[in-house]
């Protein structure tokens, strides 16, 4: 009989069950089998998780007392943690009252029917909370299991905190204050939320307090158990910027991979540092699409809220001491923005300090944070705990008059905006006084008046209480203190496996590129329309070998125009990917420029092969396995000088717009220098034909193709060509140093 009616309970809505279930507890009705059987205890089928502060005030199932069950059932209520507050029955039927769009939208299933706990392992059991979540929407089935090793605690307070902006004008210079003393503090298993409307300075702060920010006009004090900034720091830190700045075709897999193989310390070993991207992959919930691209612009990948995760999963994997976010929810629907939250929760809950700027909350993720920092116009309005916002505006005259979002009712405030929120009688005093400053039509002050009170009340009544609480020194082992102050830098491998890493993760990231249809279709193409226009020319007559000098000299400028604008793009697309790992520690600067260099090179060489087979024989070059592989080689030495002249350009400038237009003006220049067009140039101006590397290239072709033959081609002396190849060769090093040279004056964050 039992069986049957759980079987019926089970087919029902799950706010249905709550109604039922309440309802049966009140009237304590003898019909229901399952209230006959006074050794049946409380049953979930399918336990719905709680917010932690929801689980300490609601009771699962009756109050005791109330129910015919007998002590055996009150027992197993105590035992269950029923010594929480309850609610009375009516409360609860009321509260039946959980609406079943809310729990569908929250991801929580409720139902108290269906599923026995043994008397024993009640007491045992853990208050429900949303560490619990057992269904992610977007990732599928996860259990959460943040990593819980030791770390180092780290105690984050700033006092006073100023930030300037100098704008230089034509003729003069103007300060902006972008910050105005700041204070705030946030302890390990605490998570703090920068909130404030748009350009109050919530980034600004989080980049400075993150150890992001360096500058003269910064002012005020950031200090980590009581100690500066440190370099120390930057293996404790992670930070998850607003953008998502990752690799596209990359995968999930292979983007966590990369990261713990280049931030983990060096004691781990390959296969222990792999193992822990696969356990923060199901940590995070991205089991089900561990194996896809990561995605882009114009690249299908995963979606908005996984690639949150993954950004996150990025700092996350080093087990830092303090994790900071910018805006981690912008652009996620409600429901992922919930779980992402529930994730920083869960890490703080492991003894991390999480800090986060968030822009417009909805109510459920408000009550998730503990402390609250609320900026505006640069200036603070409240710094204390979340919960305690609204009770202190409401003692300072500000007060919603409609049932509001606390959020949303605080970044009104903070605009300045009172519609349909009370106005403390100061302000209705300024009104009434008839001051054309401060008078509206409708009576209400204006935003910058407003703004004013919110600030002298926060000074009067919280700040000063809040700087004394920081003066106290923290409760910690001088070692701890002194561990945070130290200089040394903790790189997660040598520089070899940097290189190697970088090396192999540059392969595939670009192989895509590199292989597209396009790009094949473009050489193939050139090569076949060179090959009909040039169809099995004459190499022994003067004209032929004159026809041929053209053909030579236009793959001279293809070689050399093709990856010069390829090679432009390399620095400025990866500028916001290398500040953000530089500024992590995670590789050395001439790790990356090594790596980044010379992974291009295998691909790069791939094309030419394929376009040299086609015309080589197509126009009738002198057939012969020597002279086949020297204009190989010597396109290849063509290719990577232009490309050490792209690199050059594009670090220098990091301006797509600006390098583009250099890169013209210098091949073209190059071009005509290159002894083709202009046999004899003016002194004056011949010494641009020694820089071009259109010259150098198109003589080794001649000479290469008519060494043994008189007279010679375009004048142009048949010897050996080792100084056309010593030019190449310095050009090739010398544009490369000076790219390298261009990305160490580049102004990255700290550690560049």
């Amino acid at each position: 009989m039992e069986k049957s009616m759980n079987s019926t309970t089970l087919a029902r809505t799950k706010s249905e069950q709550l109604v039922i279930e309440t309802q049966a507890a009140a009237t304590q009705t003898s019909k229901s089998p399952t209230m006959q059987n006074e050794d049946a205890p409380i049953t979930s089928e399918s336990m719905g998780t709680l917010s932690r502060k929801s689980s300490q005030r609601m009771v699962v199932g009756a109050s005791p007392g109330r129910s015919s069950g007998g002590n055996k059932n009150n027992s197993h209520i105590r035992k269950a943690r029923s010594a929480q507050v309850k609610l009375d029955v009516e409360e609860l039927s009321n509260g039946a009252a959980l609406s079943r769009a809310s729990s569908a939208s929250l991801g929580l299933s409720f139902s108290f029917t269906g599923f026995t706990v043994p008397p024993d392992e009640i007491t045992d059991s853990k208050p429900f909370s949303d560490d619990d979540i057992p269904e992610d929407i977007e990732a599928g089935t996860c259990k959460p299991k943040f990593q819980t090793e030791p770390t180092l605690p780290i105690y984050l307070k700033f006092s006073d905190v100023t930030y300037k902006v100098i704008t230089k004008g034509m003729t003069t210079s103007e300060e902006r204050d972008i910050l105005n003393g700041i204070t705030g503090a946030v302890s390990p298993g605490e998570v703090l939320a920068l909130m404030g409307p748009s350009g109050s300075g919530k980034t600004t702060l989080l980049n400075l307090i993150g150890g992001r920010l360096i500058q003269s006009t910064v002012g005020g004090s950031v200090i980590y158990n009581d100690q500066p900034y440190s370099k120390f720091l930057k293996s404790k830190i992670g930070f998850v910027t607003q953008d998502d700045v990752l690799f596209p075709h990359l995968t999930v897999k292979e983007t966590l991979t990369y990261t713990a193989r280049l931030r983990l310390s060096k004691a781990l070993s390959r296969q222990q540092k792999e193992k822990r991207a696969i356990d923060v992959i199901y940590e995070l919930g991205l089991e089900r699409c561990q194996d896809t691209m990561i995605g882009g612009s114009f690249v299908r990948g995963v979606s908005g809220g996984e690639r949150k995760r993954v950004c996150i999963g990025n700092e996350i994997i080093i087990n830092p001491s303090l994790l900071f976010l910018d805006e981690p929810t912008s652009g996620l629907d409600s429901t992922t923005a919930l779980r992402t939250v529930q994730t920083l929760q869960n890490i703080a809950e492991a003894g991390k300090t999480v800090i986060t700027t968030i822009h417009q909350p909805s109510s459920r993720l408000f009550h998730k944070f503990d402390k609250l920092v609320l900026l505006g116009k640069g200036s603070s309005l409240y710094f204390g705990r979340a919960s305690e916002a609204m009770a202190y505006f409401s003692s300072i005259g500000c007060s919603p008059l409609i049932a509001m979002n606390p959020a949303e009712f605080l970044l009104d405030l903070a605009n300045g905006n009172i519609n349909d929120i009370s106005v403390p009688s100061e302000l209705e005093d300024k009104v009434q006084m008839g001051n054309s400053e401060t008078e509206t039509r409708n009576e209400k002050p204006p935003p910058a008046v407003v703004h004013e009170y919110l600030v002298e009340a926060y000074e009067s009544r919280v700040a000063e209480n809040e700087k004394k609480k920081l003066m106290t020194p923290l409760p910690l082992d001088d070692e701890i203190k002194l561990k945070v102050f130290s200089s040394k830098r903790e790189w997660g491998a040598s520089w070899w496996q940097q290189y190697c890493i970088l090396f192999c993760r540059g392969i595939k990231e670009r192989r895509h590129d590199y292989f597209s249809w396009l790009r094949i279709t473009q050489v193939l193409s050139t090569a076949i329309i060179l090959g009909l226009l040039w169809w099995q020319s004459d190499s022994k007559s003067t004209r032929g070998r004159q026809d041929q000098a053209g053909l030579l000299f236009f793959i001279a400028v293809f070689w050399g125009f093709f990856p010069v604008f390829t090679a432009i793009f390399t620095f400025p697309q990866e500028r916001a990917m290398l500040s953000k790992e530089r500024a992590a520690d995670m590789y050395r600067l001439s790790a990356y420029f090594l790596a980044r260099t010379t992974s291009d090179l295998p691909l790069d060489l791939i094309l030419p092969v394929l376009f040299l087979l086609v015309v080589y024989f197509m126009a009738g070059l002198r057939l012969s396995a020597g002279r086949f592989f020297l204009s190989m080689l010597t396109v290849f030495l063509c290719i990577i000088a232009a490309q050490g002249l792209g690199l050059a350009i594009g670090a220098t400038l990091m301006d797509l717009k600006r390098a583009t237009t250099l890169a013209s003006v210098t091949v073209m220049t190059f071009m005509l220098a290159g002894g083709y067009f202009v046999k004899k140039v003016p002194v004056f101006i011949s010494w641009i034909r020694y820089m071009s590397f259109n010259y150098h290239i198109y003589k080794l072709l001649l000479k290469v193709q008519y060494q043994d033959i008189t007279p010679p081609v375009n004048g142009i002396k048949t010897d050996n060509g080792l100084w056309e190849v010593g030019a190449l060769v310095a050009m090739i090093f010398g544009y490369r140093v000076l790219a390298y040279l261009s990305l160490r004056r580049m102004q990255l964050h700290r550690g560049a």
